[in-house]
């Protein structure tokens, strides 16, 4: 350990002492030579600043080398640019910016390169979350089902599990604060476990991605980005409260974030209770009520050589969970059964910048202590998560056009019980992974590959006597894999850009198909594991085409997934302690579907926008049968208006959104059909200026028909038990 803090020491005093570059210049718009209020943004430092009233601006710090600056104003094109800086420097660079109705574009964080989306080989689905609480989410898991391919297997609206392209569970890795989080996603009943105050954006890669993160991508990765620190020599405090008309909820959240020369320092608490939801047909889903209480903080250093980070987040969440509809109230205190839960997460990233390279260090623990309570003051099953993850990358001189990153990843686990049941074993996770992947960029066509290799070590103790029923061996198996991707980006003219991208992807067995052997009280299912369990690992083609002008964007994606060895759970003949007893076996498998989109925003109608999304996705197995949980094919409309700028309100929208989710009439064998399903939403908002306090004011009515209707991936399906009706949703946003 003290050699750690002599390095970082060592970095902060070289870091101090060296030169400083600086960028500096004046943003304009290039119709009207008006000075504009605009962001500047370096990717890679993180770093940027928003220029003065008179369109100046200076970021100072930057060290040397050659780094991509973006600039960004809503309503107009945003423009990138590759600068070089030598020591001592001073740059200056003004930019003339030309008025657009395309949407921002934003850099893409979960990708190696960091670039747009529009130069990103992959495609990436980003969304804002503030742009999800607009359109009446009420949990983070709620609100990405509105990103096309994306959906949520939910138990109530306080447990929400992400589906990417009809794959969940520990197919689909979740990062956080620039780390992995663990929190045993392989239950059917654990959800998301963060908090949606201080989460800046969402980003979601859909389909392999163990090249970049491992076991456990093979479906795809939701990368949550939390909020930026404030640009230097800025101080900003903001408060929310929001109230949910359906379950009397109400969420509230303050922040406080400062910077200095170099030191920068944010605070963030939240609170949020809610009762039990009602349903369209006007009864209330009895035990779907829950709680929430979360932290976040963060501190940075940035100089001219380093710049560190280090984040912490703890959220203690305490869910209901529904068995029977039972007596009607609007109680938010919690019945039995039900979970409670504490997430403790902490991230430290380190980056170093060399003249032509860099280093990027992340090392990040996260504790998760799930515990649920039935009858007994005691927990009756008490699993505690301590899982350490390290993520090394280095940055290679960049090569004529090549961009070149190495690096190693690896993760070290211990899960232990201290409840009365026992779920899965005492057991240790040891992952180690190498990779290497590259960017070569021409004209007008763009080529990234890469390749990695990775081994997982799982080790775990016996549970009970071999002379008992419910014995479970113990185990010890090795998993590796080598992986790799390819993909290309070709422009084929100003407006028509296609993508095509090969990856291969895998994931080790976790404990639960391994080793469970017992009731399932979540699921009502004796589940027996199978030691012999092989890596899935898949080969997916993604190919994509997107045109685009000032008036009209339509895009198609689709995709063809092949999964080899694929883990699925299947009823048996059996039954034991009155409980149907499943089996976890392997096959191949295959999905395939895709997302189909249109927006149109007419020229010169820039204040009105007319959005479409198709998407759909067929899971089969090789011996017949459909997967399970796949959901249904669902058609999103939406006509939003952006109006201009009054005296008192600005940025003000509006928008009215038809979704029609269609027939599920390819269930498992353990599942039921679906009846398809409409729900209209429509929302209103507004920011408010009042000297150096602002407010932005939102209201949004989800459902407004107040629909009954029972989703596919509801685990209260089986029950007959209707998802949730009609909710307004008011909020105000105050920043101080």
């Amino acid at each position: 350990m003290k050699y750690t803090c002599f390095l970082l020491l060592l970095c902060l005093s070289i870091s101090g002492a060296s030169a400083q570059s600086i960028l500096s210049g004046k943003i304009t718009n290039q119709q009207t030579n008006e000075p504009l209020v605009a962001t500047v943004y370096f990717p890679k430092l993180e770093k940027g600043a928003v220029s003065d009233f008179d369109g100046t601006y200076s970021i100072i710090n930057i060290p040397k080398g050659t780094y991509t600056v973006v600039y960004s104003l809503q309503g107009y094109a945003t423009l990138s640019q590759k600068i070089s800086f030598s020591e001592s420097e001073t740059t200056t660079l003004d930019v003339q910016m030309t008025e657009s109705a395309v949407e921002i574009e934003e850099v893409i964080i979960s990708t190696p390169f960091h670039k747009l989306q529009s130069d990103n080989v992959m495609k990436v689905e980003r969304v804002a979350v503030n742009d999800l609480n607009s359109k009446g989410a009420v949990t983070l898991a709620d609100g990405i089902t509105n990103i096309p391919g994306v959906s949520s297997i939910s138990t109530g609206i306080g447990i929400g599990k992400p589906v990417i392209r009809g794959l969940s569970s520990n197919r689909v890795l979740t990062y956080t604060q620039g780390i992995r989080l663990e929190n045993q996603q392989f239950g059917d009943e654990h959800g998301l476990g963060i908090n949606e105050a201080g989460i800046e954006s969402v980003e979601v890669i859909k389909g392999p991605a163990s090249l970049l993160y491992g076991s456990d991508a093979l479906g795809g990765v939701l990368y949550i980005n939390p909020e930026k620190f404030a640009h230097r020599n800025e101080t900003h405090a903001d408060v929310q409260s929001s109230y949910f008309s359906n379950t009397l909820g109400t969420a509230t959240t303050i922040g406080v974030k400062t910077s200095g020369e170099k030191l920068k320092f944010l605070a963030r608490g939240a609170y949020a209770a809610h009762s039990d939801y009602e349903t369209g047909s006007e009864y209330k889903v009895t035990n779907t009520r829950f709680n929430e209480k979360d932290l976040k903080a963060g501190l940075q250093y940035q100089g001219s050589m380093l710049k560190s980070t280090l984040r912490y987040n703890y959220n203690r969440s305490n869910i209901g969970i529904p068995e029977e509809l039972g007596e009607q109230s609007s109680s938010k205190e919690l019945l039995d059964p039900y979970q409670e839960i504490d997430n403790h997460i902490l991230s430290w990233e380190n980056k170093l910048f060399f003249e032509k390279s860099s280093l990027d260090v992340k090392v990040g623990y996260t504790f998760n202590d799930r515990r649920e309570f039935e009858e007994e003051v005691t927990p009756a099953l008490q699993l505690k998560l301590n899982t350490f993850n390290y993520d090394a990358k280095y940055y290679l001189p960049d090569f004529g056009q090549f961009e070149t990153i190495v690096g190693v990843q690896g993760m070290f686990q211990k899960n232990e019980n201290f409840g009365e049941e026992v779920l899965i074993p005492d057991a240790t996770v040891t992952d180690i992974g190498v990779m290497g992947t590259t960017h070569y960029h021409l004209e007008n066509i763009d080529l990234q590959g890469g390749i990695r290799f990775d081994h997982r070590a799982i080790e775990s103790e016996a549970v009970g006597e071999a002379s008992e029923q419910e014995y479970i061996p113990a185990i010890d198996r090795d998993f590796t894999s080598f992986n790799a991707a390819i993909g290309a980006k070709v422009d084929f003219s100003e407006t028509i850009t296609g993508r095509l991208n090969l990856a291969s992807g895998f994931r080790a067995p976790n404990l639960a198909e391994l080793a469970s052997n017992g009731v399932h009280e979540g699921t009502n299912r004796y589940e027996i594991g199978n030691t012999d369990l092989n890596n899935e690992q898949n080969y997916q083609l993604d190919l994509s085409v997107a045109f685009r002008n000032e008036h009209f964007e339509v895009s198609a994606n689709g995709f063809y997934n092949a999964i080899q060895d694929y883990i699925f759970i299947a009823p048996t003949d059996l039954t034991i302690d009155d409980a149907p007893v499943f089996n976890y076996s392997q096959d191949n498998a295959n999905l395939y579907g895709g997302e189909f989109g249109v927006h149109i925003h007419p020229h010169p109608l820039d204040w009105l926008h007319f959005e479409s999304s198709f998407e759909t996705v067929t899971g089969k197995l090789n011996d017949g049968g459909y997967l399970p949980l796949i959901p249904a094919n669902t058609l999103r409309n939406t006509f939003r208006v952006e109006l201009r700028d009054g005296k008192l309100l600005k940025k003000p929208f509006g928008f009215i959104s038809l979704q029609n989710t269609f027939d599920q009439k390819n269930p498992s064998d353990f599942e039921t059909t679906s009846e398809g399903y409409n729900l209209l939403s429509l929302g209103v908002g507004s920011t408010i200026e009042m000297g150096k306090t602002s407010a932005v004011l939102g209201l949004t009515v989800t459902n407004l028909t107040n629909e009954s209707y029972v989703s596919h991936l509801s685990r209260l399906k089986e029950d007959g038990v209707e998802n949730i009706g009609r909710n307004i949703q008011a909020s105000v946003k105050l920043f101080l």
